[in-house]
């Protein structure tokens, strides 16, 4: 009986933290970062394979000897790098806006 108490008033206390609006921010803001650059990821991760596989535009000369599909695939590893470091600093906003939902659960 005890047991069923506590799941009830956890359920009831998840409803009223989904409902609050520091947590509709808080996924708001998150949603507004992470599927644009997703979507730019996963458009960037596949296209080396895509036009290596289905075109020659990456096997021109970049410099010397070194194609395109060199300078790509270098890029991607940049390209990694930057968006890791770009969800670094945001994820400190993302943690600003998780203590506020925290700090408002801990006042009602």
């Amino acid at each position: 009986m005890e047991a069923k108490k506590i799941n009830t008033q956890t359920e009831s206390d998840y409803s009223s933290i989904v409902q609050s609006s520091s947590f509709q921010t808080l996924l708001s803001e998150k949603k507004k970062f992470i599927i644009p650059f997703t979507i730019f990821f996963f458009c960037f991760y596949f296209a080396l394979p895509i036009l290596t596989s289905y075109s020659t535009i990456l096997n021109t000369k970049f410099i010397g000897n070194i194609t395109w599909a060199w300078v790509f695939a270098f890029l991607q590893f940049i390209m990694t790098w930057g968006l890791c470091m770009l969800y670094s600093k945001k994820a400190a906003r993302f943690d600003e806006l998780s203590s506020q939902v925290i700090q408002e659960r801990g006042n009602s």
